[in-house]
């Protein structure tokens, strides 16, 4: 049996904001560790001998940082499929299916979610090949984690009676949306329901045909979506219009409630969706007295509080059960009971115009990176860095003048008609209207230093003529 794992990374993980941004969600972060959350959900799969390489779905803004991030690791992706507009998990995961019965009628999707937390590898994989044998008869699997808390932040799973031959898997009675404490307590009491994992194992084949019979209203515009796709450098684009007309819906709601071959697997694997700052703070090391921290932390008196530093010293005295978090442009300080309603500060930025919702100081570029320094009237100073071999677009701004000084490595500037090399403390002046471009012929990352002058600065002063990306 050969398993692809389809690998979702389209969310944006608002609710570890300010760590989390729209630009930079949190499965392109390192949270726990030293990778990114997902270059974790690839590494943890990647050496099992049945397993396939990785087919990604993603948005159009994340596709260059999760190639990056493949790269990294040394992943090549069977794919990295682009949704034009999030429509939840059952039409991603109907699409990616597509793409695999196409390539192999025998395909098994391991469909994982790119921002979640398993501690034990070993049990996971022990879990997928147990899933594995009820998925040789026909079943839907999902993943049903054995309960510790009353959690009241996951859906549950009712289990029914057990599938012959095949242990710890049993048929699904119910699923269970988020329960009071009350509730959460009392299933953890009657001892038959796990929570919902959002992970699953089926045939592509089996879905599409559980999808098409219960919700054709998603089945068929998904399919026209594929079918109409195409090839973009190394990207699959969906059709943006049949991709719209699809309904957004879960896999559970959309086929997992509805068919008959819903089958639950218990895994007992150190699992979480780390949907909160609280839950990060359950799934880390602690200290003696209880707290989790992260960067240049100094505690006195602290007990059972996730501190974490990113751009500066952060000192907290005297304080409990507590999240602080420190960004270069944002600080979150949080009781651990509220921190589910961290959403609701994002949307206020979301509403107020302001944008440190959606990216932090420094944003990244296929081609490298940007970090706004300084601002003011009329000016503005920015910290670049391109990576060796990249290029940016052709392209000329009809409000801003630029003043390039390099600090590091080589830089090839187009400038109008002129071509010229520049190297470390030698400068150039692109006027406005002027046709330029930046490049890095060089094996070293390119710094160097822009002071934008003008009367609008605005990102959307660009007009590009040429993109080796393929961006409007």
């Amino acid at each position: 049996m050969k398993i692809y794992p389809v690998i979702l990374s389209g969310g944006s993980g608002t609710r570890l904001w300010p760590l989390s941004r729209a630009a930079l969600p949190k499965q392109l972060i390192s949270v726990v560790g030293q990778r990114t959350m997902l270059q974790d959900t690839v590494t943890r799969v990647n050496n099992w001998p049945q397993v396939m390489p990785p087919l990604f779905v993603c948005g159009n803004d994340h596709r260059f940082m999760v190639a990056e991030q493949m790269r990294e690791i040394g992943v090549k992706p069977l794919g990295i499929m682009l949704e034009p507009v999030g429509k939840n998990t059952a039409p991603a995961v109907a699409a990616a299916a597509h793409l695999l019965a196409k390539r192999d009628p025998d395909a098994v999707m391991l469909v994982l979610p790119a921002d979640h937390v398993i501690n034990d590898v070993e049990a996971f994989r022990d879990a997928v090949s147990r899933a594995s044998e009820a998925v040789a008869g026909g079943a839907l699997a999902t993943f049903g984690i054995l309960p510790s808390t009353p959690e009241t932040g996951y859906g549950y799973i009712r289990r029914g009676k057990q599938v012959a031959g095949v242990g710890d898997a049993f048929v699904v009675d119910k699923f269970v949306e988020k329960p009071d404490l009350a509730t959460a307590k009392a299933f953890l009491e009657e001892g038959s329901y796990s929570w919902n994992s959002g992970m699953f194992l089926f045939k592509a084949t089996d879905y599409l045909e559980e999808l098409n019979t219960h919700r054709p209203d998603i089945a068929a515009p998904v399919e026209q979506a594929v079918a109409k796709g195409y090839e973009d450098l190394d990207f699959c684009r969906l059709d943006q219009a049949s991709f719209e007309a699809t309904p957004s819906e879960s896999i559970d709601y959309a086929v997992m409630e509805k068919t008959r071959k819903a089958v639950v697997v218990l895994a007992d694997i150190g699992w979480s969706d780390v949907g909160s700052w609280s839950a990060l703070w359950a799934v880390q090391e602690s200290d003696s007295n209880g707290n989790v921290s992260r960067g240049d932390v100094l505690l006195q008196d602290v007990s059972n509080t996730l501190v974490r530093a990113e751009s500066r010293m952060v000192a907290a005295l005297g304080v409990e059960d507590l999240i602080i978090v420190e960004t270069d442009d944002a600080v979150l300080v949080a009781h651990k009971d509220k921190v589910q309603d961290v959403k609701k500060i994002v949307d206020s930025l979301k509403s107020s115009g302001r944008s440190e919702h959606l990216h932090h100081k420094r944003v990244f570029r296929p081609w490298g990176s940007y970090e706004s320094v300084a601002e003011g009237e009329r000016f503005q100073v920015k910290r670049i860095i391109v990576k060796p071999g990249e290029k940016l677009s052709l392209q000329m701004h009809h409000h801003r003048a630029e003043h390039w000084v390099v600090v590091s490595g080589t830089a090839l500037v187009t400038r109008g008609e002129e071509v010229k090399l520049l190297s470390e403390n030698e400068s150039i002046y692109l006027p406005i209207g002027v046709t330029h471009r930046l490049e890095n012929p060089g094996k070293l990352p390119l710094h160097l230093i822009e002071v934008q002058s003008g009367s609008y600065l605005g990102e959307d002063d660009i007009v590009r003529f040429e993109d080796i990306y393929k961006r409007v």
